[in-house]
């Protein structure tokens, strides 16, 4: 456990980014595998690119990583 205010402050920081990263992790998970599915609408597949550039832009995941999933969900249409 760190003594140093700034150190714990950094611990706090981090816990929260951790828990709003996995949060969004998950639901663009979710989003991607109702996209993926068979009786997917156009509509969600929407969602689910949008979800992906925001992830990247954001940092969550690579460019490249949501530039590859996004061409995926291209082929599927």
């Amino acid at each position: 456990m760190p003594r140093i205010a700034s150190a714990k402050k950094n611990m706090r920081k981090a816990k929260a980014a951790t828990a709003r990263n996995r949060s969004q992790r998950a639901a663009l998970r979710t989003a991607l595998k109702t996209a993926k599915s068979a009786t997917s609408s156009p509509a969600e597949k929407k969602k689910a690119t949008q979800l992906l550039d925001r992830a990247a832009r954001k940092g969550l995941i690579h460019r490249n990583a949501a530039a590859r999933q996004k061409s995926k969900l291209a082929k599927t249409k």
